[in-house]
């Protein structure tokens, strides 16, 4: 491995332009969605040799189901077929697989693999990969707010003890692809005092040096948290 000298433990990811990478190509969108799929395999694997502890990647939001009927469809399909096709994949490099948002309101197939996945991965240690589903920010908070009202007094501390990511390193670093500039209800919580990067390239495109050079840029900056 790689040994981190860029000091971010978790990146998250905005995984922004696989349609209009497509769309560049006079290909159907799918063709995009593919391509993104290829991409998640190489930056993940890319993350591990890096030094990042955890990566949390934005692949279905909870405002996709507005998307036409057989472009998620086609999504959820890539999907179950990135969990089945890289489980053996995630044993051999320590990958643990975690999933946030409100995902058990998916298909009870999708729900049932996801289930194993999980399960199989448990035990993994050397990178956490969290792939957000169905997940928006604000229904999380209300989720996490609702949890600890019912635990007790709510707090700051109380809510992050309940949000999806309670279990992971604080967010340093988010990213987003394709040369949009929002967070598009992504981790709004987590993103209080993360670092934000925005890249032009579309997500298809985004390579392991495209990472690099993210975290080399993370690297460089002063953080502060409010202080001098």
């Amino acid at each position: 491995m790689t040994i981190a000298n860029h000091g971010a433990r978790h990146v998250a990811i905005i995984m922004d332009g696989n349609g209009r990478w497509a769309k560049k190509r006079l290909l159907p969108r799918v063709a995009g969605h593919k391509a993104g799929v290829e991409a998640v395999r190489t930056i993940v694997r890319a993350a591990g040799d890096l030094g990042i502890e955890a990566m949390t990647l934005y692949a279905f939001s909870s405002e996709n189901w507005k998307r036409p009927e057989e472009e998620v469809s086609d999504l959820m399909g890539l999907m179950k077929r990135f969990i089945l096709s890289d489980l053996d994949e995630f044993a051999a490099n320590d990958v643990k697989l975690k999933v946030i948002g409100n995902w058990r309101a998916l298909a009870p197939d999708v729900v049932k693999l996801i289930d194993n996945a999980l399960e199989r991965t448990s035990g993994n240690k050397r990178t956490t990969l969290a792939v957000a589903l169905n997940y928006g920010a604000q229904d999380e908070l209300v989720r996490a707010a609702t949890a600890a009202a019912a635990a007790g007094p709510i707090t700051e501390e109380t809510i992050a003890a309940h949000l999806d990511t309670a279990d992971m390193p604080p967010l340093d670093l988010l990213i987003r692809t394709s040369g949009e500039v929002r967070l598009s209800n992504f981790l709004l919580w987590q993103s209080a005092y993360a670092e934000l990067y925005f890249t032009d390239t579309l997500w298809p495109d985004f390579k392991p040096a495209d990472l690099k050079a993210a975290l080399d840029q993370f690297a460089r900056r002063d953080r502060r948290y409010g202080g001098l």
